[in-house]
């Protein structure tokens, strides 16, 4: 079994559409990124693109060029020996008038159990804010070895998650 056939690791499946279920570390973040229209559908495309986790370092090999749901994503990390690779698969995908974005969650075999939402949303008053919304926990014995230091680069991801957008 390859790492992109594997079910997903826990049962809250698209649990980031509403309450955030217990027993995870929750993770809720909410971003001005720009003004207007141009921002918003600029910054919708790249997310649905994969071009959000390109530009934080990963390297993105997906089933889909664009974001569907059921495709499935393997993010790199590293290179050469530090490399880690992780499967995600998606769970949903908001396609609104006003707001766009998708929840992956995690695939058997990632550090993590979890899932994360990534949506960006053109408000009344112009405002395109991004929010990031995840619920997780240590999903092997070596991510629950090192869970303060993995909830860490969780937060440092979403702060280049959003400077990426």
């Amino acid at each position: 079994m390859t790492l992109l056939d594997r079910p997903l690791s826990y049962p809250e499946v698209g649990a980031t559409a509403g309450q955030l279920p217990d027993g995870y570390e929750d993770l809720v973040v909410h971003r001005v990124i720009g003004h207007g229209e141009s921002t918003f559908h600029g910054t919708a495309d790249r997310l649905l693109s994969w071009h959000m986790h390109r530009a934080v370092g990963l390297t993105v090999t997906a089933t889909c060029c664009r974001v569907e749901p059921g495709s499935r994503v393997r993010l790199r990390l590293g290179r050469h020996l530090l490399r880690m690779s992780f499967a995600c698969q998606v769970v949903y995908v908001v396609e609104d008038e006003r707001c766009r974005g998708f929840a992956h969650g995690t695939l058997r075999g990632h550090p993590e159990r979890g899932e994360e939402r990534f949506c960006v949303e053109w408000q009344d008053d112009d405002a395109v804010v991004f929010t990031l919304t995840a619920f997780s926990r240590p999903g092997t014995w070596a991510s629950r070895a090192v869970a303060p230091v993995s909830r860490r680069l969780q937060q440092r991801c979403s702060r280049r998650y959003i400077q990426a957008l």
